[in-house]
């Protein structure tokens, strides 16, 4: 069997099965008090550099470590950075990528760096929260809510560009107060959605034509990824729009103009 039998998900229950990794089922750890999260960026799986610039490339490695605090509903208190590079790499070009991870205000207080074939950037970020919902607290009755326009990173692809990820850290903690089920749109509303419903035990439906859309996105755009703003399951909204709702059962359901449609996503490997 290959990874690209399993995908990301059927690799992490394979290990999860074997007990070689536990407990992964929330966007970040909590460990002695303190919520970890990494993720790592990849060179021509992940970005490509002719599409943005070092410093966007800088704020993308720590905005998307930040939103899996954010849907934690954690305060960030620092960054650990690790950098693999060509040894002919530009210092200027690697001065203004570790500027772009500075500008969310977070610091870096430690890492690795390395020579590589190809730019490899991996960030943990640590931070600290009072309440963290997780994902399998969703409850029939509750409606699904979203931080903000989806959509905008699959529009921006189409065109040949990127989008910097927003950070939704006061949201995130806004939202954990009192959420019953909370996580970050990462790898599309498909996917993550999905996700949501087998933690918490629970049906999602959800009509295409609530969801907020960035500007210049389609529908279609939602099955992209990387829109890094949060969805939650709550008894009351508040502010944020609603998009769908929790029902008993299983599985995920979307709805365009009340008819049954289907919304794809991102997985790794497959």
């Amino acid at each position: 069997m290959q990874l690209s039998d399993l995908g990301e998900d059927g690799l992490l229950r394979e290990l999860q099965a074997r007990k070689l990794v536990h407990g992964i089922t929330n966007d970040a750890a909590l460990v002695s008090g303190l919520v970890v999260t990494q993720d790592a960026l990849v060179e021509g799986v992940h970005f490509r550099l002719d599409r943005l610039s070092w410093r966007d490339l800088g704020w993308r490695a720590a905005a998307v470590n930040l939103s899996d605090l954010a849907a934690s509903g954690a305060a960030p208190e620092a960054l650990v950075v690790t950098l693999g590079a060509p040894a002919a790499t530009d210092l200027a070009d690697v001065i203004e990528l570790y500027a772009g991870i500075a500008e969310p205000g977070v610091p870096v207080v430690g890492g690795d760096t390395t020579s590589a074939p190809q730019l490899v950037l991996s960030v943990t970020a640590l931070g600290r929260s009072a309440r963290i919902p997780g994902r399998a607290g969703a409850q029939p009755g509750d409606a699904l809510v979203v931080t903000g326009p989806l959509g905008g990173a699959g529009a921006a692809f189409r065109r040949d560009g990127c989008v910097r990820p927003p950070l939704r850290l006061d949201e995130g903690r806004e939202l954990a107060a009192h959420a019953h089920a909370l996580m970050d749109i990462s790898d599309g509303l498909g996917v993550d959605c999905g996700r949501l419903a087998a933690a918490s035990g629970c049906a999602l439906v959800i009509e295409l034509a609530d969801v907020p859309l960035a500007e210049g996105a389609e529908i279609g755009d939602l099955g992209f990824g990387e829109d890094y703003e949060l969805l939650a399951a709550v008894a009351e909204p508040g502010r944020f729009p609603v998009v769908g709702r929790c029902a008993a059962g299983a599985g995920v359901t979307f709805l365009r103009d009340g008819q049954p449609a289907e919304l794809a996503g991102w997985q790794h490997f497959t």
